[in-house]
């Protein structure tokens, strides 16, 4: 037998939804390694205290987490795109705090990170419920297998592009530069994933 079943292929909301999955990963999860990196290498933020930045973060996304899944049932992907735009506007208010302020406080910091944690919560609990929603009963494994292995590829791949941006332009002689690049790398890349879904929606219309 296949390794995956090949009739979905053919399922236009499925493949869309494994693109969206893509870009949101992709940016995610080195999100959280670029904003360590700027927090210790260029804020100087003692390791403990740069941990205990995203806590707030943390707690955004399990508040928010709990509340989407049962959102995302009645009003399906609008859910997950209005929770990339709280990401967006996250990374946007992160920019303006790092531009405006030369050495911001690892508590001004968590705040700001609370914005993009809440939002990251928003989408990733019922992003693979709308992803495999068309999925039929038969497929269902061979469905979830494909996300998975999209969400592994995606964050490995987003942390060793997005990592070697940051790096790249700190080498430079710019460490706040890094920063501003790896977030419109972020911000690109959820733009992509909202794109997705909508494209994903109309599929299913």
């Amino acid at each position: 037998m296949p390794l995956i079943d090949l009739a979905l292929l053919s399922d236009r909301s499925f493949m869309r939804g494994l693109g969206a999955a893509f870009f949101f990963f992709f940016a995610n999860q080195s999100f959280y390694l670029v904003m360590t990196l700027f927090m210790q290498r260029t804020l100087k933020i003692p390791p403990l205290h740069a941990g205990m930045v995203f806590v707030p973060a943390a707690l955004a996304f399990v508040v928010a987490s709990r509340n989407s899944a049962a959102r995302a049932r009645h009003r399906g992907t609008l859910v997950l795109i209005e929770g990339c735009t709280i990401q967006i506007a996250g990374l946007a208010a992160l920019v303006l705090t790092s531009a405006a302020i030369e050495s911001p406080a690892a508590l001004l910091l968590a705040l700001v990170t609370t914005i993009f944690g809440f939002g990251q919560g928003m989408v990733m609990a019922p992003l693979s419920g709308a992803v495999l929603s068309t999925v039929k009963p038969a497929s269902a494994g061979s469905g979830a297998g494909m996300y998975g292995t999209t969400v592994q590829i995606a964050g490995a791949a987003g942390v060793a592009a997005v990592g070697a941006v940051f790096l790249a332009v700190e080498s430079a002689g710019n460490p706040r530069h890094a920063l501003f690049a790896s977030l419109a790398v972020f911000s690109l890349s959820i733009v992509n994933s909202v794109a997705f879904l909508t494209w994903m929606r109309r599929a299913t219309v």
